[in-house]
């Protein structure tokens, strides 16, 4: 046979079975995908009534019970593990007073992992709300909250305002051994404040810090009279200030003749 004949032929010879396995492993890889999903279908349908059994409660929640927790959760389908809607529990959570936020994962088999934060009271705000560390308004009710927590007052959207300034108003006087106790914002935005002392501090509604720091200035060095109490200091001036007092009850005057 011609030399160059019997080089085509192998070559054509190498192509063939080439090709053959090319064809060979493309139907295997198809038939084994097939089987897969065949599997995993067949294990869906098995496992499609798979239930939420167990719960877990992370993050420590201090004011909500784990039971009303439980009570919120319930309120969703917990009938199968794979078309809970994890979302939705989620906002069931999330309604509760006293959560800041929570995060919901499902954990095969049949678990439900709930990780809850809480909003941290700082301060109470009109009497009827509270604000958590960052400013922000909830409602909400607890025996165990801090019978400390500071009152303040304002109008609605001014709720971050007025803790900010509390807290650099409570440094300034703490520094100089006076507590804040509570602070209002009126509607045209004029500031007060109450010591826990009972003294009033009316500030106005500019250079508000700069008259704290006149207060605490000047301060120790106010008259202190025998038969009378400071009410009210005035700040509002550009200079100096105006102090109102107000008489002492007889108690008071009992208490101080036996110092």
């Amino acid at each position: 046979m011609h030399p160059l004949l019997e080089k085509t032929l192998q070559i054509k010879q190498q192509l063939n079975w080439s090709l053959i396995f090319g064809v060979s492993f493309f139907l295997a890889v198809v038939i084994g995908l097939v089987q897969i999903t065949t599997g995993v279908s067949d294990w869906l349908v098995e496992n499609k009534d798979a239930q939420i059994k167990h719960l877990t409660v992370q993050g420590n929640p201090k004011y909500t019970d784990e039971i009303a927790i439980i009570r919120a959760i319930k309120k969703a389908d917990l009938t199968s593990f794979f078309d809970l809607n994890v979302k939705h529990v989620q906002q069931l959570v999330q309604d509760l007073p006293w959560v800041a936020s929570v995060s919901v994962r499902k954990q095969w088999p049949d678990t439900l992992q709930v990780y809850v934060v809480e909003h941290r009271a700082v301060a109470h705000w009109n009497s009827d709300l509270l604000l958590n560390q960052n400013g922000d308004a909830f409602e909400a009710k607890s025996n165990k909250l801090s019978k400390n927590l500071p009152q303040l007052y304002g109008p609605e959207g001014s709720e971050q305002e007025a803790w900010i300034a509390f807290q650099q108003f409570d440094e300034m006087l703490k520094v100089n051994a006076l507590t804040l106790k509570s602070l209002a914002l009126s509607e045209r935005f004029s500031w007060q404040l109450w010591l826990d002392n009972g003294v009033r501090l009316n500030l106005g509604r500019k250079d508000k810090a700069k008259r704290v720091q006149r207060f605490i200035d000047v301060y120790p060095r106010m008259e202190k009279r025998a038969d009378a109490q400071i009410d009210a200091i005035d700040l509002r001036y550009d200079t100096g200030l105006a102090v109102s007092f107000k008489p002492l009850q007889e108690e008071q005057l009992q208490n101080k003749s036996k110092a």
